[in-house]
């Protein structure tokens, strides 16, 4: 199982998951594509990013894009016995696990697999 903080680590280029050597190639081509896509996000955003390095660019998208991640990966809890139901200041969530204004909670460790 991945955490919602391993995700970020490995779009940030911080951590790849170290698992077996059956999956060093496929860890080689995550990199690579991660390579090409934070690239392609330079490219279009010229004006804002030219001047930042490539980690820079990582912190920068996952800054923007951490809740959206969250929401495709709650995107279809329902019930969310699996979560607990408060936002740290003992509001509760919604019915997919979510902050009432939105917000990731930050307590989650993992999220659910199918």
């Amino acid at each position: 199982a991945r955490s919602f903080a391993d995700i970020g680590d490995i779009v940030r280029g911080r951590v790849l998951y170290r698992g077996n050597k059956q999956e060093k190639e496929k860890r080689k081509q995550l990199k690579k594509n991660l390579k090409t896509i934070f690239e392609n996000i330079r490219k279009e955003n010229k004006s804002k990013l030219s001047t930042l390095k490539d980690e820079q660019i990582r912190e920068y998208w996952w800054y923007a894009n951490r809740a959206t991640i969250w929401e495709a990966l709650t995107c279809d809890v329902k019930s969310g016995t699996y979560f607990r139901h408060t936002c740290g200041t003992g509001t509760p969530t919604d019915d997919k696990c979510r902050c009432l204004i939105g917000d990731v909670p930050t307590y989650f460790d993992y999220v659910p697999q199918y």
